[in-house]
């Protein structure tokens, strides 16, 4: 398949969507629920900066030919010390931001492998996918 047409498959956009979800999930698990609200329009343009322009610089960083080292750093680096430096959080809740963001990139790869088969979010890592098991 053509990369660009894997681009815009309709797998992506699915698991930018879901990911989007993870990375409020995260957030609104870090601040407590009246700064969640208060700074909820910041949270969802940080997400929008975050997971979706970070999965698409992942994305066609890779399709374009860019090095590892970029396409793939950028958007983490992004994604680790973005969302605490903008949201202002204090040193324990970023701490617990940066394990929890950690956690759910290998969350999501695993739930997309296992229960669809599909490995793309992270195909240096193999899963098992749940209908090879059952047969």
């Amino acid at each position: 398949m053509n990369p660009l047409e894997s681009t815009f498959s309709y797998r992506f956009p699915i698991m930018i969507l879901f990911s989007l979800l993870v990375f409020i999930i995260v957030i609104r698990m870090v601040l407590k629920k009246h700064e969640f609200v208060a700074k909820q329009y910041t949270v969802y343009v940080l997400s929008i900066v975050v997971v979706v322009f970070g999965m698409l610089f992942g994305k066609y960083g890779a399709n374009m030919g860019l090095e590892w080292w970029i396409y793939y750093p950028v958007p983490m680096l992004v994604t680790v010390f973005l969302p605490p430096a903008v949201l202002k959080m204090n040193l324990k809740k970023a701490i617990w931001y940066v394990v929890l963001s950690f956690l759910s990139a290998p969350f999501i790869h695993f739930f997309f492998s296992f229960f669809f088969n599909w490995n793309e979010y992270m195909p240096f890592w193999k899963i098992g996918y749940i209908g090879n098991i059952m047969d």
